[in-house]
């Protein structure tokens, strides 16, 4: 062998000998040694893609991980306990809550963030459940209230051309024969009219529509499907609710739905943020 390689196979030796030399010697004279041995072993099935996925843990650190791992199963007291806990809820802060919310407000691609100080701050008030600026139920209102705010403006900026199109296409729309503009923005053009009874909010209905976009994109049909929809008024977009409780059994109406009655901000397949939508619905039956 040659000089070059001999060294290389002893850097590979002292790599291996310091990442093993941390971990316990398996020595499985009893069945219960080997019983351990197994269990340990088929607990980490996975284990490996978790790290490097969910916990953002790079390979080339293996061995602070298994000092780490070794630290934290010799630590057993609840101090130490408690210790780890913070560790490790620190460490999915970092490397998944924040990364997540950031990518939540602001896109994939973005690098603006929350402030990770103003973060920890509010998690450490709440895990004490004292000295904050806030009550829960106050915290959960501003946070629920204000991510929408700025996931708004930031989606706002990339597809605020569909909403002034969408507008457009309404004001447009709303002067063409049969057109009813109701004072919400809602639109619809009565195609048939039904002389069944009409739905309260609460009443569970079956329907037949088409959706589409107002270029013409299809992106659901139960015609297609050859199975009409089941479900109850007021458990779908704001625009289908106020038509249907305004529709006779055995109508249909083609809906005209603006983007702020539809999904708004939200993004749903070919759906893209603030979208105006266009609907053909046929009210089959009210379900008893």
């Amino acid at each position: 062998m040659k000089k070059g390689r001999i060294l290389i196979a002893l850097a590979a030796a002292a790599s291996l000998a310091s990442c093993t030399a941390q971990s316990p010697k398996a020595n499985l004279k009893t069945d219960v040694d080997s019983l351990s041995y197994s269990v340990g072993m088929a607990q980490t099935q996975g284990l490996k893609e978790y790290l490097v996925g969910r916990m953002d843990v790079d390979t080339a650190y293996m061995d602070e991980f298994i000092k780490g791992l070794n630290d934290g199963a010799g630590k057993t007291s609840k101090k130490d306990a408690a210790y780890y806990a913070g560790i490790q809820i620190g460490q999915q802060i970092s490397n998944q809550m924040i990364k997540g919310i950031n990518k939540e407000l602001f896109g994939a691609d973005s690098t603006q963030t929350i402030s990770k100080e103003n973060f920890l701050a509010g998690f450490i008030a709440g895990t004490l459940q004292k000295g904050g600026k806030m009550t829960m139920k106050e915290a959960q209102e501003y946070a629920q209230k204000a991510m929408e705010t700025v996931k708004a403006k930031s989606m706002e900026k990339t597809y605020g051309a569909n909403k002034e199109a969408g507008i457009k296409f309404l004001a447009n729309n709303k002067s063409k024969p049969g057109v009813v503009t109701l004072p919400n923005g809602l639109q619809y053009k009565v195609v048939k009219q039904g002389t069944g009874a009409t739905p309260t909010d609460t009443t569970k209905v079956k329907v037949n529509y088409k959706g589409t976009l107002i270029d013409g994109t299809e992106f659901d049909s139960s015609y297609k499907r050859n199975e009409p929809a089941t479900f109850v008024v007021n458990n779908v977009i704001k625009g289908w609710t106020e038509a249907l409780t305004k529709m006779p059994v055995g109508s249909k109406w083609i809906i005209y739905i603006p983007q702020d009655l539809a999904y708004g901000a939200r993004e749903s397949g070919v759906i893209k943020p603030f979208s105006t939508l266009i609907f053909e619905v046929e009210l089959l039956e009210i379900v008893k």
